[in-house]
């Protein structure tokens, strides 16, 4: 898969952005806040249909505008589709395929397939439960299209339900709750949450199991040295079984002994919302205890197996590398090179040539310089191609 053209609009420092591209490698050269990154956040969130720098939209749209657009032409052997996706900062957001209205935008999800690798990355292992989550609910997204539909009727779920606990908490300690009308209420919302939470559950659970020997034995690679990395997923609700019903019966079993604590503290305790993904090295968990070179091996590690799962599926991703190579040592470097060969197309970012390996040069295809100006409206981001 390539992107042959890419067209912004307004979409955070850039009034306007129009590239044309190709298959190998595309590098991106400018100093730090200029907008380079921003390019590639772009092509990211018309693959995940969110950002990797922010949990809302707002932010994506430049100052004073109304909206913002991003539109990508996509080959995936052979095959060529556009995605238009119009963000919206109150209401919501729109897309099209090609001329094709979708009814909703996670229809465009698979049109465009990225993996990303960046120094935000890092909380992967030192970062909260919720970054571990996102990581592997944006790979099952983008293998699965349908399962981001059923986590966001699952979190549209547990929103009410929750709201329904903070109301029965404060009307419980005040001594005029309607306990008979609660309880059949949050049993109503109980086999909601179960039933939409077990397919979570097990997407996850099958998910680390594909993801495990692949992190296992990039990780090998990248330090040989180091223990062996292993992952685990750890769940609020007990895992006997991957069989949906069994893991809704569960769930729903976890919920009934938690319900008097949850409308105690008016809040959620059990589902894959609370879940984590346990990352080891050897019976270790990595978070806390992992050395800084460790922490950027795992990091490492854990993209390279999300490339090789995708690349499995019978489609190369689009390979992002932000800003990554000034963080690495030579070693990690070189295996990042080494991954970059044969992918069908890599987009590069780096503030001055001095952080790039040599070795990337004989396949580069594209460089654009970005810079900025002032205006009247502020700052903007402009781009010009450069000569190879």
């Amino acid at each position: 898969m390539f992107i042959r053209e890419l067209d912004l609009r307004d979409f955070r420092s850039w009034p306007e952005c129009k590239i044309s591209l190709s298959p190998g490698i595309t590098l991106f050269i400018g100093r730090n806040g200029f907008g380079k990154t921003n390019i590639i956040e772009a092509i990211g969130y018309a693959a995940h249909l969110s950002s990797h720098r922010s949990s809302t939209d707002a932010p994506l749209i430049r100052h004073q505008a109304a909206n913002a657009r991003i539109s990508v032409v996509a080959v995936n052997q052979g095959r060529e589709l556009a995605a238009h996706i119009l963000i919206n900062p109150h209401g919501s957001n729109k897309a099209h395929i090609n001329r094709t209205q979708l009814a909703s935008p996670r229809e465009v999800l698979g049109v465009v397939k990225t993996v990303l690798f960046c120094p935000e990355d890092l909380v992967l292992v030192r970062g909260e439960p919720a970054d571990r989550r996102r990581y592997l609910d944006s790979i099952i997204a983008s293998r699965r299209p349908r399962l981001a539909a059923i986590k966001a009727d699952y979190e549209k779920v547990l929103r009410q339900r929750t709201s329904l606990l903070k109301q029965v908490s404060y009307s419980f300690r005040r001594g005029f709750g309607d306990e008979t009308g609660v309880l059949e209420s949050l049993d109503a919302w109980d086999s909601q949450l179960a039933a939409l939470g077990a397919e979570v559950i097990r997407a996850r659970l099958d998910l680390v199991a594909e993801l495990q020997p692949l992190v296992h034995d990039a990780y090998a690679t990248i330090a040989p040295e180091s223990r062996p990395a292993k992952l685990e997923y750890r769940s609020t609700v007990p895992i006997v079984d991957h069989d949906l019903a069994v893991l809704e019966a569960s769930m729903l079993v976890e919920l009934g002994k938690h319900r008097s604590k949850e409308i105690e503290r008016g809040m959620s305790l059990v589902g894959p919302h609370r879940d984590d993904l346990d990352i080891l090295l050897g019976n270790t968990l990595t978070k806390g205890f992992a050395s800084h070179g460790e922490t950027w091996s795992m990091v490492l590690a854990l993209r390279i197996a999300e490339f090789q799962l995708l690349r499995q599926d019978g489609t190369d991703p689009i390979l992002i590398l932000d800003d990554v190579f000034a963080e690495l040592d030579a070693l990690r470097r070189e295996r990042l090179v080494t991954i970059t060969q044969g992918v069908e197309q890599v987009l590069i970012t780096a503030a001055v040539d001095g952080d790039l390996p040599p070795q990337l040069d004989a396949a580069i295809a594209h460089r654009f310089r970005v810079t900025v100006s002032d205006t009247d409206e502020g700052r903007i981001s402009l781009i010009a191609k450069e000569q190879l």
